[in-house]
């Protein structure tokens, strides 16, 4: 009889007869709460390439492109896509990473050494050779209008160009180093993280060469990018968040944040027009906080996509989107 009571009050064979009785899907939670409602809406593409960017000339005509020589056209402000063809190569499978429009212009940069340059607000591209002495692949390309755009490709090397793509002129003496994250700020600066997560790098304009900063813990980086306040944040392994909250003052960061563990790293975080924090990840994490990451909600659209969201995007106001491989699209739905 007291090896039986001994058996009954056994914290962790207590745990297993729990879950035995309700069943094996609840013995698993993620330890946060599921949102009532969700501003998202799951959009289908009819691919299996992976999106990549988005972006948009008006609040309804704008491109998605990705994977596979994926792109997609929407004029009912991302409602539904068509496809869109491009003159290039067949035996070349190019991976299409970034699109950015101003006004009536934009840009395309992909995978192996391609720029594509419309004027005509997308309805023809012109394919833009360039120098086989760039260094690295491109990787990220900014519209600026008049001719005027911005290359930055995986190694950190940044390019200018005023003549629609006639010509281009190095920003920075010195590239960073291969790159697994690079974005550009609302001034023109840009931030990058080590191909290995070891460090990150920031460069302004002036600057004749990255300034290197070193991780803040022993946790790879996995992704960098800007808060609205042009501050930074950060997502490291491990599934941590940090905030940079000290202007000038890259080695200062907040204590880390984890809202939750299940095993899935995290990719991307945004801020939506409403100031509501989204993160994404692997296996269909998608989380919020409008309490500036105090509480988090797991959103319930987002749980039920079988992908890996991998970014967050806020092109325009009251415009968003979260992409996720294997043609996983959501919409954000909640402002108009």
């Amino acid at each position: 009889m007291k090896q039986i009571n001994r058996l009954l009050f056994n914290p962790l064979l207590s745990l297993v007869l729990i879950c035995l009785s309700i069943g094996l899907g609840g013995c698993i939670t993620t330890g946060l709460p599921v949102a009532v409602s969700s501003p998202w809406k799951a959009v289908n593409l009819n691919t299996n390439a992976s999106p990549l960017d988005v972006s948009f000339i008006d609040s309804e005509h704008g491109f998605l492109v990705g994977s596979n020589r994926l792109i997609l056209e929407t004029n009912d402000g991302g409602v539904t896509w068509a496809k869109r063809a491009l003159d290039l190569p067949e035996e070349e499978n190019f991976r299409l990473i970034s699109v950015s429009f101003k006004n009536e212009e934009g840009w395309i940069a992909g995978q192996p050494g391609l720029i594509l340059h419309t004027i005509n607000n997308g309805k023809d591209w012109t394919r833009l050779f360039l120098d086989t002495k760039l260094p690295g692949e491109p990787y990220l390309i900014t519209s600026l209008g008049g001719n005027h755009a911005e290359l930055a490709t995986n190694v950190g090397a940044i390019y200018e160009t005023r003549d629609g793509g006639s010509s281009w002129q190095a920003s920075v003496n010195d590239a960073a180093g291969a790159v697994r994250d690079l974005r550009r700020g609302p001034d023109g600066s840009y931030v990058s993280v080590s191909s290995l997560g070891n460090f990150f790098a920031t460069w302004t304009p002036g600057q004749d060469v990255w300034q290197v900063h070193q991780r803040v813990s022993s946790q790879r980086l996995q992704s960098i990018g800007y808060q609205p306040d042009a501050n930074l944040w950060m997502i490291t392994r491990g599934a941590q968040i940090r905030f940079n909250n000290s202007p000038g003052d890259l080695e200062n960061w907040s204590n880390p944040l984890i809202p939750i563990t299940n095993g899935y790293g995290y990719l991307d975080m945004a801020w939506d027009p409403e100031g509501t924090i989204w993160i994404g990840g692997g296996n269909g994490t998608l989380l919020k906080s409008s309490d500036d990451g105090k509480t988090w909600e797991r959103d319930p659209i987002g749980s039920g996509e079988a992908t890996n969201f991998t970014r967050i995007l806020f092109p325009r106001k009251n415009k968003g989107f979260v992409l996720g491989e294997r043609g996983h699209l959501l919409s954000w739905i909640e402002s108009k």
